[in-house]
């Protein structure tokens, strides 16, 4: 063989080969479509997210209530959190997860499934066959409401916005706290009475 043809031939097979680009372009995570209800964050086509990636809805639930510090639930196709999240912090821990969770380190394919091995998970991909461990993530510091807020705490707050029942709507932390008899744009002394997971209610008290 001459040094052309085999020059010739060693082209024709880098041109065959699957370029890294294609593979990049051929996963496209959808865009979460996020949008407000009152003192909640919703996903709204968080069903096409989870079938993207191949992934069950409980368990990327479960990750971005970890990686987001907040309460919250599926809804049908949707999920609902508490509190109002900024669009791209969800979308750079929709990013994380896929990255821990989903994409290939050999080949850089979403084609993978999760594998549980005794107390391990592993990622298998389905594309070239490789095995790996989830990636450990570093646990973020996230400072618990109850030990930030307790029944009985007093705390200057500013009132936000109105509830639908008319009580103030203010925000501690990660909490939204009720305040009955309340008025929009006011400073006030509250009172707290009764804490039920990130929402608190308490009253104006004269010091």
């Amino acid at each position: 063989m001459t040094d052309y043809d085999y020059q010739h031939l060693l082209k024709r097979v880098i041109d065959s080969a699957p370029k890294k680009e294609f593979v990049e372009d051929r996963f496209k995570l959808p865009k979460a479509e996020i949008f407000y209800e009152g003192n909640t964050t919703v996903i709204k086509n968080f069903d096409k997210i989870s079938d993207a990636i191949n992934r069950p809805s409980d368990l990327i639930l479960k990750f971005l209530l970890g990686a987001l510090g907040t309460a919250g639930e599926l809804d049908g196709v949707r999920i609902v959190f508490q509190g109002k999240i900024p669009a791209k912090t969800i979308q750079d821990k929709l990013k994380e997860y896929i990255d821990a969770f989903v994409i290939c380190s050999e080949c850089n394919r979403p084609d993978t499934h999760l594998v549980k091995q005794g107390r391990t998970m592993l990622i298998r991909c389905d594309a070239c066959g490789a095995f790996r461990s989830v990636k450990s993530r570093k646990k973020k510091v996230i400072q618990q409401p109850s030990e930030t807020l307790k029944e009985g705490t007093i705390l200057d707050l500013t009132i936000k916005d109105i509830g639908k029942k008319g009580d103030g709507i203010a925000y501690f932390d990660k909490y939204i706290i009720y305040v009955a008899g309340a008025i929009k744009g006011s400073t006030v002394k509250v009172k707290i009475e009764k804490i039920s997971g990130t929402v608190a209610f308490g009253h104006i008290v004269e010091v």
